[in-house]
């Protein structure tokens, strides 16, 4: 037999196995009917984003308007005929509230600037001025430089970067060599350990600062913000919400152009002024955070569950539409759609919507750690003074009963764009299953199932104890370039029809994985790896640097 024809049989029998595979995994047709018509005809997925966002608002875990959308989306699964509506509670600390901010230009001349408080910092007790001062505080040597010399000042941190332009394209969708170039397998990285160092120094340092602007009596604090064109990027500081760390001094982040102007103000003539008020409220009368679950009972495999979900929680600015009430709002839309066609699922069908995921991925890790598997706590004194989510991982891992009776989670959490297929978290054994559930989605330009991980949202906290754990592949939109944490995350830029589409696929893979007769097939379990290697969390490169370094 010539080289060819040897190439070509094999290159049949290869297809031959693919089609097979298809062939092996059903698609109920008539189910999926039912899906795309009641989604696209009967949709209510706007009314839910909408009431989360313009009604409720930004949801910062801890925080009143973070319980009530806790306690809006439980009664709303409720009202849609879904069993078990209830909230979880874990420990979590303070909730913290922005009421509101301003900053203005005194001298040379006076002008209003644009900047944010940073979660968790004190406010101000009333309007403040002083002179401002171009600083760094990034070592304990820079603070000792500068002690006695900074009581009644405003500091303005230097940046080695003052001016940051776009990191890519305002607004884009995958094209299609995009979501070809991520079916090639990528080599995990070792970043992962080298990343948790960082974090660890850097709030063992935190602490630190907060004392020593205090004690120094400066007044505030003020950075750039790493977006461009008048977005403000910013995140927490202070306290993060613990009770027993330092709350600081106001911090506030200043849009990147105002930045650069007070910088250059300063370089001509040393005596600028600035003025600022920050009112901010902690609440401490509960130090619980929540999730919300609601199930749809199965019948013969009842006790295996399919998990859907998304997180809750969002930042202060803006209030939190593509990060993430627009996912939730299409999980719950997925439910809702599932309830009101009557489907009969054999394993439970559950909806999970998470808090504290920007603090850590902590509503889901909480929930996987009641439920699932949980890690033995470190004995290390060090280790235990930092947050969980920052500790080095501890072994062995420690299964619970309902372990074994988990199948899958699928997750939502890339901005609002709609779903182009879904990352396998580098388990072969899911790819045929994912592309014959995909088969009736090609018109909706989802097909792509890539073999590659993604991180830096809840699905790690199952893959994490070896349990299936799956991200959705969205369109980029405009999430990274300019709502992802910036005061532009608003409705105005959630896309109905993306997010009608979404909750059509996730519904129809929740009733899949729900009807098969097995659970998904899983990954080998996490091993403990060789003394000198950290663990590996791998970050795709199709991912934001800047949630996984928050998380």
């Amino acid at each position: 037999m010539t080289f060819l024809r040897c190439l070509a049989t094999s290159s049949l029998l290869l297809l031959a196995t693919v089609d097979l595979a298809h062939a092996e995994e059903p698609v109920h047709w008539q189910v999926v009917n039912q899906i795309r018509d009641e989604g696209f005809h009967r949709s209510q997925v706007m009314a839910t984003v909408q009431h989360l966002t313009d009604t409720i608002g930004p949801r910062l875990t801890g925080s009143p308007a973070s319980h009530q959308a806790q306690e809006w989306t439980r009664q709303q699964l409720a009202s849609w005929g879904l069993e078990a509506a209830q909230l979880e509670a874990y420990e979590f600390g303070h909730g913290w509230t922005m009421e509101r901010a301003s900053l203005h230009l005194v001298s040379p001349r006076r002008a209003p600037l644009t900047a944010f408080p940073k979660a968790w910092t004190p406010g101000t007790d009333g309007p403040v001025q002083g002179p401002l001062l171009a600083i760094t505080l990034e070592s304990e040597e820079d603070l000792e430089e500068h002690r006695g010399k900074l009581a009644g000042k405003i500091l303005l941190l230097l940046d080695d970067d003052p001016t940051k332009g776009p990191d890519g394209p305002p607004f884009r969708r995958w094209d299609g060599s995009e979501l070809e170039e991520s079916l090639t397998f990528e080599v995990p990285s070792d970043r992962a350990g080298a990343w948790r160092k960082r974090m660890q120094k850097r709030y063992h340092f935190a602490e630190i600062l907060n004392t020593f602007l205090a004690e120094e009596g400066v007044l505030a604090v003020l950075d750039n913000s790493s977006r461009a064109y008048g977005i403000v990027r910013t995140g927490a500081g202070g306290s993060y919400g613990m009770p027993d760390r330092h709350r600081g001094v106001p911090s506030l982040t200043l849009m990147q152009e105002h930045y650069n102007l007070l910088q250059r103000l300063l370089e001509d003539d040393p005596a600028v002024e600035v003025e600022l008020e920050v009112a901010t409220t902690f609440h401490e009368q509960d130090p619980m955070a929540y999730n919300t679950v609601a199930d749809l009972p199965g019948s013969d495999l009842a006790d295996e569950i399919v998990l859907l979900g998304g997180h809750l929680d969002s930042w202060h600015l803006g209030t939190g539409a593509t990060d993430n009430a627009a996912a939730c709002a299409v999980m719950m839309e997925a439910m809702r759609i599932l309830q009101a066609i009557d489907a009969k699922p054999r394993r439970t069908i559950r909806i999970g919507l998470w808090s504290g995921e920007e603090q850590g991925l902590l509503g889901s890790r909480q929930h996987v750690a009641q439920r699932l598997a949980d890690r033995p706590e470190s004995q290390d004194e060090e280790q235990l003074a930092m947050p969980e989510r920052l500790r080095d991982t501890t072994w062995p891992l420690q299964l619970k009963p309902d372990h074994d009776n988990f199948s899958v989670y699928f997750n939502l959490d890339n901005g609002g764009g709609k779903i182009r297929g879904i990352w396998s978290q580098e388990n072969a054994a899911v790819v045929p299953i994912f592309e014959a559930w995909l088969t009736p989605f090609a018109d909706l330009g989802a097909s792509t199932v890539s073999i590659n991980n993604t991180s830096g949202t809840d699905h790690l906290a199952f893959d994490s104890v070896g349990l299936p754990g799956f991200q959705f592949i969205q369109d980029p939109m405009d999430y990274r370039a300019r709502t992802h944490h910036t005061q532009l995350d608003t409705l105005d830029y959630v896309v109905r029809e993306d997010l009608m589409q979404a909750a059509v696929i996730v519904a129809s893979f929740a009733y899949h994985a729900a009807m098969r007769d097995e659970k998904m097939p899983r990954k080998p379990l996490p091993r403990e790896p060789p003394a000198e290697e950290p663990p590996a969390e791998k970050e795709h490169k199709g991912n934001l640097d800047e949630a996984a370094a928050e998380h």
